[in-house]
């Protein structure tokens, strides 16, 4: 957009302005998340993901050989060995206390509480003597700090695919999205329909009482609804967890797919109702066909929204293993305590396939059915 003068206007570099940054935001945490799913699990443990492409310095704890592998020479007991489990690693500094890690430089001689003296090369090789036949049957500690170049590996995604029930959650979640983005899509459309072109007492009100109901917590529900279900035999089941879905996506589906349906022109639904169609006829025929931005553009919502619940599956499906969804297996792959956290971004991102699939194939119509009333009448 341009001013006479030739030159863009404030609101469009504001504009513009925002949309880099919208852009930014959403996809720096993006690339960070996938950078992250590829890296070494005790690298991702002590630096940020923009460290990547960097050496990287950790803390780690090594034990030397058992006393009773140690060697005299020339009057004095020696235990060689090396501090890195792979054999390869660079020390930077190391230490004989966990207080002081990194007191002593490399090549130096530590003094170790059992009378021994310690000293560690670059490489990780170490020395340690003792004036006497040392005894115990555990090794010493040693505190390095080393210098390790970027790791990437595979084993994050390895773990989260390969992992036991994880084909079966897959299924489950599929089995719980499909339908409950289809039933509310076909409900909201009728409804839509008739609050839009058919005459009927009350209809304002129903208007306003779904819009109202947009804005009212589903977790307010949650309970009350699950005692409702276990009391008709419908509890911990497919068919429950469908109809809790279809009846907290409602409200928006009918609000969107009303504003859409309203703008329609109103020549062709007049028409139609000359040459003597009823109003089913209308709908499928006229309304569904015009309407089809709008209810792919739900679609999406409904789609990216039941795919990623894990609040609503726990409470209408449980932690059963036959039905546990893929969110939920996730999380149990976690742990009790939040262990093996760093496999969290892996199944972040297998996850998303299917909505980015089905985004992507979606996407085109997203905006021409946010905007209602984009069809008019020729």
């Amino acid at each position: 957009m341009s001013t006479a003068v030739g030159q863009r206007s404030g609101l469009t570099w504001a504009v513009n302005i925002a949309v880099v940054f919208l852009v930014v935001a959403w996809t720096l945490p993006t690339l960070g998340i996938l950078v992250s799913s590829f890296r070494d699990k005790d690298q991702l443990a002590v630096s940020g993901w923009w460290t990547a492409l960097t050496s990287s310095e950790r803390n780690i704890v090594a034990r030397t050989a058992p006393p009773d592998e140690a060697v005299e020479e020339d009057g004095r007991w020696v235990l060689q060995g090396n501090v890195f489990e792979s054999g390869s690693g660079r020390v930077s500094a190391f230490g004989v206390s966990i207080q002081r890690p990194g007191e002593f430089a490399i090549g130096e001689s530590a003094e170790m509480r059992g009378g021994g003296t310690a000293t560690v090369q670059e490489n990780g090789d170490y020395i340690v003597t003792f004036p006497e036949q040392p005894e115990g049957r555990r090794g010493e500690r040693l505190f390095v700090t080393s210098v390790e170049p970027p790791k990437f590996t595979t084993a994050n995604y390895e773990t989260v695919l390969f992992s036991e029930g994880i084909g079966q959650s897959f299924v489950n979640t599929l089995t719980v999205t499909i339908p409950a983005t289809v039933i509310p899509i076909l409900i909201a459309a009728y409804a839509a329909y008739a609050l839009s072109w058919m005459q009927f007492p009350g209809r304002a009100v129903l208007l306003a009482t779904i819009v109202g109901l947009i804005v009212v917590p589903l977790q307010m529900a949650l309970i009350p609804l699950l005692r409702l279900y276990n009391e008709i035999g419908v509890g911990k089941s497919f068919i429950g967890i469908w109809l809790a879905h279809t009846g907290f996506g409602l409200p928006l589906a009918v609000y969107l797919l009303r504003n859409y349906i309203a703008g329609l022109p109103r020549e062709i639904i007049e028409s139609a109702r000359v040459d003597g169609a009823s109003d089913f006829e209308i709908f499928r025929k006229i309304v569904l066909p015009l309407s089809f931005p709008a209810l792919a553009s739900f679609a999406i919502f409904q789609f990216l929204w039941v795919w990623n619940d894990l609040l609503v599956a726990t409470v209408f499906l449980g932690n059963n293993e036959e039905q546990l969804v893929l969110t939920g297996r996730l999380r149990e792959l976690l742990g009790s305590r939040g262990g093996n956290w760093e496999i969290l971004s892996a199944s972040a991102f297998i996850a998303i396939v299917v909505p980015i699939v089905v985004f992507f194939a979606l996407q085109r119509y997203l905006v021409r059915g946010l905007l209602s009333g984009s069809v008019k009448g020729g």
